[in-house]
């Protein structure tokens, strides 16, 4: 048989039952190895039955002894053997009728834990976060300080799916907008806020930026940046006010 039928077979392969099963892969294969023939049978028992989110499992050990075909005492060696050989981490109950917690350890449990996915995406919300945040403060016109509400909109925006290079881009056009305001004598007060920009966001959702322009609206922001200092810089020496100034003055 050609090898090209023989994946032409895998590939319509397909299980008789859609639920109840184990990954049964290079972790089980350790377990066989390691093991001693009646522990692998109480191993391969409480895979099926442990929690696939967090691999633990629960019984007491009649149960046990029931499930495998085996005595109790019997049992109870297989228990610590999967213990002493770190396969399981074992809490046992205070007595024979108590129930036993059987936590797979990770170089035998072949799926993710929930807490690892949980730990995943909370880094994933952070460095969304982060990079907003380290935008915000440095851009030059904003107060320079991040709060904990501006973090909530932060995470806003990222669980309603609003990609990290929309949130980029309204900040940036906000500058841009802030920094022509404040040369053409506006009043030169800093973004206090995350929100001041929610508004762009949405208008950058609705029309996306053409390739390539938010790179544009970083040099323009640089650009910019240096204009309003050395327009500062010039009045700070003469003595002199911007319109916006007098304005706060009055």
């Amino acid at each position: 048989m050609s090898s090209q039928a023989s994946h032409g077979r895998e590939d319509r392969l397909c299980l008789k039952e859609p639920a109840g099963w184990f990954a049964a892969g290079a972790s089980f294969r350790r377990a066989l190895r390691t093991l001693s023939d009646g522990a692998f049978k109480l191993f391969a028992h409480i895979c099926m039955e442990a929690d696939r989110r967090t691999g633990r499992f629960e019984a007491v050990q009649a149960e046990l002894a029931k499930a495998i075909g085996k005595s109790r005492r019997i049992v109870g060696k297989y228990v610590e053997e999967l213990q002493s050989k770190e396969v399981c981490t074992v809490r046992s109950g205070r007595n024979q009728h108590a129930r036993t917690c059987f936590e797979i350890r990770d170089n035998y449990w072949p799926y993710r834990r929930t807490e690892e996915i949980e730990c995943a995406d909370a880094q994933i919300r952070n460095s969304y976060v982060e990079a907003v945040k380290n935008r915000f403060v440095t851009i030059g016109c904003t107060v320079g300080s991040f709060s904990s509400r501006d973090a909530q909109l932060a995470q806003d925006f990222q669980s309603h799916g609003i990609p990290l290079e929309t949130v980029q881009g309204a900040l940036l056009m906000g500058a841009v907008r802030k920094y022509v305001s404040w040369l053409n004598g506006g009043l030169p007060q800093p973004i206090g806020s995350l929100a001041y920009f929610s508004a762009l966001v949405m208008e950058i959702q609705e029309r996306p930026f053409p390739a390539g322009y938010d790179e544009y609206l970083q040099r323009k922001v640089m650009q910019l940046t240096r204009a309003w200092e050395t327009q500062s810089s010039a009045e700070s020496q003469n003595g002199c006010l911007t319109p916006g100034r007098d304005e706060t003055a009055q």
